[in-house]
């Protein structure tokens, strides 16, 4: 309930209205329509880094442009409906992860779409290519479920007893499907075994965290997304519960009490993608902004948690890391 009441502040710090004040207010003033496949509650710290982009820009919120936040709330089936509804509301800009981009550039041609996400942009479709997108879709691509195996390689390394790792994938994405082939490719070359679970659903997570434990699950190997992202002090706490170290996508997980957080700054790739926008609503088209490759990549240790577990962080992963929290 905490990180919901976080959202409602930080939209109603921002001076967020409803569309039918902001018509009235404000009638000249640009829209961003913002589209999650996921829910907010979780990723209200990428919201901040999505603004202080546009802020970059000379955009602010609330002053001289204006942002309707849609979530499909981990249901694929919603996106649809939601990037349909921005379009009737001729939004300037929409604004997603590549999950939801996919439904926004269904639901029109014309509109500008800047992206943020995991994944291969081309192959999904989105864009022609990341140097000429081409088309009305631009944003920033960033890694995470191709470095899987580096992931695999610090939890092992962190867990060495670990027979069987299990895994937790949100299903249905071509970047899960990705993540998946990579890391099974890298087990059966190494002689790892991997159990993998797919979960579309919160109310489906603590339950399947406890199968894999069942069925011999020695650490945990939590994949890319949105959807696991929002929802990761669910997986935090279960894990917790059971006693079973897990690695995460992304440094937040760490600092949220999860043992290894490994992977690109999503807070710096939201802050391109903001700029991304700003560069849109000042004119310029997407077919002619690259799509931008987040390069930097962050590894987080929580040595409370290696603690509470009983584990001994090797000397050359602790070299490794960006951040140590003790």
């Amino acid at each position: 309930m905490n990180n919901r009441r976080d959202f409602i502040t930080l939209l109603s710090g921002a001076a967020v209205t409803w569309p039918l004040v902001a018509r009235a207010q404000q009638p000249a003033m640009p829209v961003i329509g913002f589209l999650r496949s996921a829910p907010f509650v979780g990723a209200e710290h990428l919201v901040r880094a999505f603004r202080q982009g546009l802020n970059d820009r000379g955009f602010i919120e609330g002053q001289n442009v204006l942002i309707e936040y849609r979530s499909a709330e981990g249901y694929p089936s919603r996106l649809a409906p939601l990037a349909s509804e921005l379009v009737n509301r001729q939004v300037s800009v929409i604004f997603c992860d590549n999950i939801a981009a996919l439904a926004a550039k269904a639901a029109t041609k014309s509109i500008p779409i800047v992206f943020a996400g995991g994944g291969d942009a081309v192959q999904e479709g989105l864009v022609a290519s990341l140097n000429r997108p081409g088309g009305n879709v631009t944003g920033v691509n960033f890694f995470t479920g191709a470095i899987g195996t580096k992931r695999l390689d610090l939890l092992r390394q962190i867990v060495p007893n670990a027979t069987k790792i299990g895994v937790l994938v949100q299903p249905s994405t071509p970047q899960t499907e990705a993540e998946h082939k990579e890391l099974e490719a890298t087990a059966q070359g190494i002689g790892q075994q991997l159990l993998v679970l797919q979960v579309s659903d919160a109310r489906e997570i603590e339950g399947a965290i406890s199968r894999l434990v069942e069925w011999g699950a020695g650490a945990l190997l939590v994949g890319s997304g949105p959807f696991l992202y929002s929802n990761r002090q669910i997986i935090i706490d279960e894990v917790s519960r059971l006693a079973l170290p897990a690695s995460y996508t992304a440094r937040q997980a760490a600092e949220d009490g999860g043992l290894i957080g490994y992977g690109t700054s999503l807070t710096d790739a939201l802050h391109q993608a903001g700029n991304y926008v700003g560069r849109v609503l000042k004119g310029e088209k997407p077919a002619d902004l690259p799509v931008m490759r987040s390069t930097k990549f962050e590894l987080v240790l929580n040595l409370k948690t290696a603690k509470v577990l009983g584990l001994q962080i090797p000397p050359n992963v602790l070299a490794f890391a960006d951040e140590v929290i003790e």
